[in-house]
């Protein structure tokens, strides 16, 4: 198609396209500390213009264990963009930059003044200023449209009526000693305990005429109780101004008794005179979020699923007339779940980005529904659209990390960075193919393969099984679980989106419910023996199994349903036991959806439970977990330890105390790589 970004089209210049770089004789497999010390672009905003885009770039500085954020600018429309780092100190993080609606400042957050606060940069001076100073931290902010007001949010006591109080709020905390007292659900989420009386809050404060904001802030929820943006991974995409800069919207979740079984988030809309929050999703029990008004002030769009409960559920595009109050489901005829939306600049359309089958193209939505899918390989993310009519987006692949791209208003696309192209040159590429066959229920099943580049004779193959269990390993690259640095290693790398996977229809995505260990299970076998025939480089014969969350569920699955299958399994976070899990893990819709309820009221309760096969249990396994892991919590890793050591099965725990569901730290993920290859590496090739 005439805008297809063809993956293709990168090799030879892209670090998305990692088999082509490298020409030299010399060049190394890519490795762990390649992979946590690559830079990574994010942030991306662009100007009123649309002629400057300006981002965030980290690095990490592995001595200090940590990343490190810098901006950078760059001019678009030249034949060779340069960015130009601005603002940025040597010790200090810089994130997150806004330009001002002028086109003459950048807004962003730093930690230069010792707490994250909002700076302004003047473009044509080339200056920085400090711009608010508030008692809390700044997390995040957004400029209203005619440059007057922004909206900041942050973690702020419920009953403090500023943006940062002196005391936290938190009223777990009866005293006199260091107890927690609750009195409902949920008491923890993700990697933190809950603060009651603490949430994450909309304020909103004026601009002053010296570019600085005012030090008094009203606070936009009136008397709401809850989290916007929510927690833990809700951001910017979660606020939005009104086209005429009167009001906020927010997407909210209630901190009430229903909190841990409801997936019920809202959108609210707070004016500015008079902060009362209306509910502009009430009629609607799953979740509404992604607000987002159009250019002109005619409509408000966002996303939305359909069912209570249900954290997977397809999400369409509703789409609000702001003068009479109609909403229609505007992508409701399209099976494919929307994980990002924007207006285009003169408000016809929305660019959106969606999964669909091992890709995650970015689309355009006409206003009567209409989809037209403007990429084709790769992951897309980060979609800005310009007021030229066209759109800056960031793109990886499994063969690389993302990087920028500008698409103008005919199609035609640029390369912007390259951000790790000195890397690149010296690294052995590897080979990418998408497979399919026949799966569970005579269902197609889509896979992929990847392994080195020019590997002479068999390789031994690492079957990865991803977590959700809704999701895909796709092709996107990956900070934690990569299947380039596997292959780099010496190995086949194959995934297989089983029954349950995202990017082929919600029908497809629902039928792992109340089937975690059936069709998921009957698909990987039949993947495995199809892969052997596709690719017969592959040594199936000789091969591990790995994975993480849902994936570790399943090795723990085949572990007593498929015990003579692999040589070694690697296991990370995965559920042992789902009669705790339902008990412990602290999203309970999460287990509820998918199981059957609560566990006294499921219909079969042990027919997926890993735990009553542990007798057959004999494949040696490696046990990972993060002690900070509330979604599964790490005792179901230690008890699949204990039951593998006393039968007598070889078997090694690695535990990370300060990590949660995934391992972020860079020199832990060093660690967790080099634990997992010594381990495969010991079984596949006699290490």
């Amino acid at each position: 198609m005439k805008n297809a970004f063809l993956l293709t089209a990168l090799l030879g210049t892209s670090a998305i396209a990692l088999g082509s770089l490298s020409t030299d004789a010399n060049a190394r497999p890519i490795t762990e500390t390649d992979l946590v010390m690559m830079k990574r672009v994010s942030a991306v905003a662009a100007s009123p213009d649309g002629n400057m885009i300006a981002y965030q770039l980290r690095e990490t500085d592995l001595a200090a264990n940590k990343g490190k954020t810098d901006l950078y600018m760059l001019k678009l429309g030249s034949a060779d963009p340069q960015p130009v780092m601005f603002a940025s100190k040597p010790d200090k993080n810089e994130h997150d930059p806004a330009f001002s609606p002028d086109g003459k400042s950048i807004y962003y957050i730093s930690n230069q003044s010792g707490s994250d606060q909002i700076w302004r940069y003047d473009i044509a001076s080339a200056t920085s200023m400090q711009a608010s100073n508030f008692k809390a931290d700044v997390s995040g902010f957004k400029i209203s449209p005619n440059g007057q007001t922004f909206a900041i949010w942050g973690d702020i006591a419920r009953d403090c009526r500023e943006f940062g109080c002196d005391i936290d709020g938190d009223t777990s905390k009866p005293g006199p000693g260091t107890g927690r007292a609750y009195d409902r659900l949920m008491v923890r989420h993700w990697d933190q305990w809950e603060t009651p009386g603490y949430y994450s809050r909309v304020f909103t404060v004026a601009l002053e005429a010296d570019g600085k904001l005012s030090s008094s802030a009203i606070a936009m929820d009136g008397t709401l109780v809850g989290d916007a943006p929510t927690k833990p991974f809700g951001g910017g995409e979660e606020i939005s101004w009104s086209a005429d800069g009167s009001a906020v919207l927010f997407t909210l979740r209630h901190a009430d008794a229903h909190e841990a079984k409801s997936t019920n988030l809202d959108i609210y809309r707070s004016a500015l005179r008079a902060a009362n929050p209306v509910n502009l999703t009430a009629d609607n029990a799953g979740m509404d979020t992604t607000p987002a008004a159009s250019p002109d002030g005619k409509y408000l769009a966002w996303t939305s699923m359909a069912r209570a409960t249900y954290e997977a559920d397809r999400l369409v595009v509703k789409l609000m007339d702001l003068k009479s109050g109609k909403v229609i489901a505007l992508t409701d005829a399209w099976d494919r779940s929307v994980g990002s939306l924007a207006w285009a600049a003169d408000s016809k359309s929305l660019l959106v980005t969606a999964q669909d089958v091992l890709e995650t193209p970015l689309f355009r939505v006409d206003l009567k529904g209409k989809v037209t899918r403007l990429t084709a390989r790769g992951n897309i993310a980060e979609a800005v659209p310009l007021k030229n009519g066209g759109v800056v987006y960031a793109i990886n692949s499994i063969t690389g990390p993302s990087d920028l791209v500008h698409m103008n208003a005919k199609g035609t696309t640029t390369r912007l960075t390259n951000v790790n192209a000195d890397t690149f040159a010296t690294l052995n590429p590897v080979n990418y193919q998408m497979f399919d066959f026949s799966g569970a229920n005579g269902d197609r099943v889509y896979g992929q393969i990847v392994k080195p580049q020019g590997a002479a004779g068999k390789l031994p193959v690492l079957l990865l099984v991803h977590g959700g269990p809704q999701g895909t390993f796709n092709n996107s690259w990956s900070y934690r679980w990569n299947p380039a640095v596997m292959a780099a290693q010496g190995y086949a790398v194959v995934s297989i989106d089983f029954h349950g996977s995202t990017g082929y229809g919600q029908k497809f995505t629902d039928s792992i419910n109340q089937n975690w260990g059936g069709w998921p299970l009957e698909d990987l076998q039949k993947g495995m023996d199809a892969v052997g025939k596709i690719d017969t480089q592959l040594d199936t014969a000789n091969a591990c199994a790995l994975g993480g969350s849902y994936g570790g569920y399943m090795m723990n699955w085949i572990s007593g349903n498929w015990p003579d299958r692999f040589k070694c399994l690697v296991n990370h976070a995965g559920i042992f036991d789902l009669r705790a899990m339902a008990y412990e893990t602290e999203e309970l819709w999460f287990d509820q959806w998918d199981n059957g309820g609560p566990w006294t009221t499921r219909s079969d309760a042990e027919k997926w439970n890993p735990v009553n096969h542990v007798a057959k249990w004999k494949t040696p396994t490696l046990v990972i977990h993060g002690e900070k892991d509330y979604r599964i919590p790490y005792s179901q890793s230690l008890a699949a330890f204990t039951a593998l050591q006393q039968q007598g099965v070889e078997s090694k725990l690695l535990v990370f105390p300060d990590e949660n569901h995934w391992v972020l730290k860079p020199k832990n993920s060093i660690q967790w790589h080099r634990t997992v290859f010594d381990w495969v590496g010991k079984y596949l090739k006699g290490k």
